[in-house]
């Protein structure tokens, strides 16, 4: 258990790990909801820093979902530009075809920033409590390609997501991340009992954004791949972000 989260690290992650430590690359993507709850606590912090230093919240919002960004690679923003591409050819047959292509077309481009703007304009929306908000988005947005891997069809025989597929164990794999993200729930009531209908519904947005974008890519493609996979990351931390910016205020 412990070589595969090294290597869920190395995997999602730029972290720098030791070479020598053992690390499994079989099963990851069951950490993946962790790996999204410590983004967005280590997000959370710097978060706070900035605002200690003075930054302006739309310039905290902007260098937070910068750093999210680059933390993880742009692993899941380039699924998203690809899956873009993908959807904007009518030939289902070539969809894949497409993705495939090292060089992002116009609609991948578009869809990029449409993501990036959307984050930073609803995380400069939500004023209070924006370290939990952040943990909501990133756990349910990785939660939510731990299901698509679970429950929908890998579209090619091999693929950079193909062992996610292979590796996955149902239900227990999904159980783990529902019980890091509902016991962060439970954390944050504990914390603010006042606010415990806010944690119910963050918990409830999550879940229900993290179930409809990945069956909304499955409909679309009659399936998965690694590039929806990223996108079904990105769209749901996004729309969760979005949602939730209502109540932050």
């Amino acid at each position: 258990m412990i070589q595969s989260l090294l290597g869920a690290i190395i995997f999602y992650t730029i972290i720098p790990l030791p070479e020598h430590w053992p690390k499994s690359f079989q099963g990851i993507a069951r950490w993946s909801p962790i790996i999204g709850l410590s983004i967005g606590a280590l997000l959370a912090i710097i978060d706070i820093l900035l605002n200690w230093i003075g930054f302006p919240i739309t310039v905290r919002s902007a260098l937070i979902i910068a750093l999210g960004i680059y933390l993880t690679g742009g692993l899941h923003l380039d699924g998203v530009m690809d899956s873009a591409d993908g959807l904007a050819v009518t030939d289902k047959e070539k969809r894949l075809e497409v993705m495939q292509d090292s060089v992002s077309g116009a609609f991948g481009v578009m869809a990029g920033v449409v993501v990036i703007v959307l984050k930073i304009v609803a995380l400069s929306a939500i004023f209070h409590h924006r370290g939990w908000f952040l943990m909501v988005a990133y756990g349910w947005g990785r939660w939510a390609q731990v299901n698509a891997i679970a429950f929908y069809p890998y579209l090619k025989p091999t693929g950079k997501g193909a062992f996610h597929k292979q590796y996955l164990q149902v239900p227990q794999d999904l159980c783990l991340g529902l019980i890091g993200l509902w016991g962060t729930t439970g954390v944050f009531i504990a914390l603010y009992p006042e606010l415990w209908q806010l944690g119910l519904m963050g918990t409830g947005i999550g879940m229900a954004i993290a179930l409809g974008v990945a069956a909304w890519f499955n409909r679309r493609f009659g399936g998965h791949t690694g590039d929806t996979y990223g996108a079904v990351v990105e769209w749901t931390e996004t729309l969760i972000l979005c949602l939730l910016s209502i109540h932050g205020a």
